[in-house]
C-alpha cells in the first residue's frame, strides 16, 4: 500500500509532542499539508521544527471554543479546506474511586469529549467528499483499570459518539473512525505512571501479548492508514492499535 497524501490538507490537534507529534510527522513524510496545534506555544515551536517547511502551528486549547473558532478561521482563510483531520488532542489523570476530584473530573471531560466534539463538528463545513477523521481513543474505553474510571469513560463516550456522528452526516462523504492505543513509549506516559516509571513500564511490557509496549511511530502508521483512501470501506469503527492486550 502506498498512502500518498499529496496536496492533502491535514489537521493534527494536541500534536507538540508523543503520538500527535508522530502522526504529523508521518502524514509529512506521506506528503500533506500539515497545520498541528497544541497549548503550549514553546513545545509547538519545538515541534515545528521536526517538520518541514510545509508545515504550521496554532496554538489552541480545544476546550476553549472561541479558540476553536479563530482556530478554523484561520485555516478557512488560508487553506480554504480540512481533507484529514485527527483529533488526538487528549489528556488523563488517575482518579480512584474515593479520590476523584469534581475539578479532574471536569478537565477531563472538557479535554476529551467537549474538545473533541466541537473539534470535529467545526471542522465539517470545511470537509468534503472523501475526507476523513481520526479520533485517538485508548483501550481504556474498554479496559481502563484501577484508578482510570473517568479517563476510560471519556474515551467509552467518544465511541458512542461516533457510531451516531455517522448516521448523522450520512452522504456527506466523510468518514469518521476512532484509533485506540494501548500503552505507548512517551514523555507523557512516563509523567502519567505514580511511581517509578521503568518498573511500571516492564510490566506492562509483560502483560503484553506481543511482549512489549507500543512506539509512537506504530500508531502514526495505523492513524495514516485510516485516514488514507485504502480504508475507504471503513467508517464508525474503533481500531484497537495495543500489541493485542485489550484481547486478553
Amino acid at each position: 500500500m502506498n498512502h500518498s497524501f499529496e496536496n492533502k490538507i491535514a489537521v493534527v490537534t494536541g500534536a507538540s509532542s508523543g503520538i500527535g507529534l508522530a502522526i504529523a510527522q508521518e502524514l509529512t513524510a506521506l506528503g500533506a499539508t500539515v497545520i498541528i496545534t497544541g497549548r503550549d506555544a514553546d513545545k509547538l515551536t519545538s515541534a515545528i521544527s521536526t517538520l518541514g517547511p510545509d508545515a504550521s502551528k496554532f496554538q489552541v486549547d480545544v476546550s476553549n471554543l472561541t479558540e476553536l473558532d479563530a482556530f478554523y478561521e484561520h485555516i478557512h482563510t488560508r487553506f480554504g479546506r480540512i481533507d484529514i483531520l485527527i483529533a488526538n488532542a487528549g489528556m488523563g489523570e488517575v482518579e480512584p474511586l474515593g479520590q476523584i476530584t469534581p475539578e479532574k473530573f471536569d478537565r477531563q471531560f472538557a479535554t476529551n469529549v467537549r474538545g473533541i466534539t466541537f473539534t470535529v463538528q467545526k471542522a465539517l463545513p470545511l470537509m468534503g467528499q472523501g475526507s476523513s477523521v481520526v479520533i485517538t481513543g485508548s483501550t481504556s474505553s474498554i479496559n481502563p483499570g484501577a484508578g482510570l474510571s473517568v479517563y476510560g469513560a471519556t474515551k467509552a463516550a467518544l465511541r458512542a459518539m461516533v457510531r451516531s456522528w455517522i448516521l448523522d452526516i450520512k452522504g456527506a462523504g466523510i468518514r469518521i473512525n476512532i484509533l485506540s492505543p494501548g500503552p505507548v513509549d512517551t514523555q507523557s506516559l512516563r509523567d502519567f505512571l505514580p511511581g517509578k516509571a521503568e518498573d511500571l513500564l516492564q510490566s506492562l511490557s509483560e502483560r503484553s501479548p506481543i511482549g512489549r509496549i507500543g512506539r509512537t511511530e506504530e500508531i502514526a502508521k495505523a492513524v495514516a492508514f485510516l485516514a488514507s483512501d485504502d480504508a475507504g470501506y471503513i467508517n464508525g469503527a474503533e481500531i484497537f492499535a495495543d500489541g493485542g492486550a485489550s484481547q486478553v
